[in-house]
């Protein structure tokens, strides 16, 4: 298990590198999982990752793709509901980094 630094605080991390206590999350937290990626947040960010943070309060579990972009479509309408617009913002695996930025645990069955 590694670790993330924010100052004098020690985050550990999962396997996958996401958060090993979700209580540990904060805005802060999330910049610095993002920065890690090359992201920096923008309000864009922001929205998908507060769509994601609300289905895992809803459900206890992170979104997958295809349920990642229906909710998006629902909630900010097709234009950003679409594979497209969640890789620009979170490339390579949308689901399973804005998951991890969000401080969820990674997506099942997400490569």
């Amino acid at each position: 298990m590694s670790a993330l630094k924010l100052g004098s605080r020690s985050i550990a991390l999962d396997k996958d590198g996401n958060l090993a206590d979700l209580a540990d999350w904060s805005e802060a937290v999330a910049a610095l999982l993002a920065r890690e990626h090359g992201i920096e947040l923008t309000p864009a960010h922001w929205e998908i990752l507060q769509i994601v943070r609300n289905f895992y309060q809803q459900r206890g579990l992170s979104p997958v793709m295809r349920i990642l972009v229906k909710m998006v479509e629902r909630e900010l309408g097709p234009g950003k509901g679409n594979s497209l617009y969640l890789l620009s913002l979170f490339p390579d695996s949308p689901a399973r980094l804005a998951a991890r930025i969000a401080g969820l645990p990674r997506p099942v069955n997400c490569l």
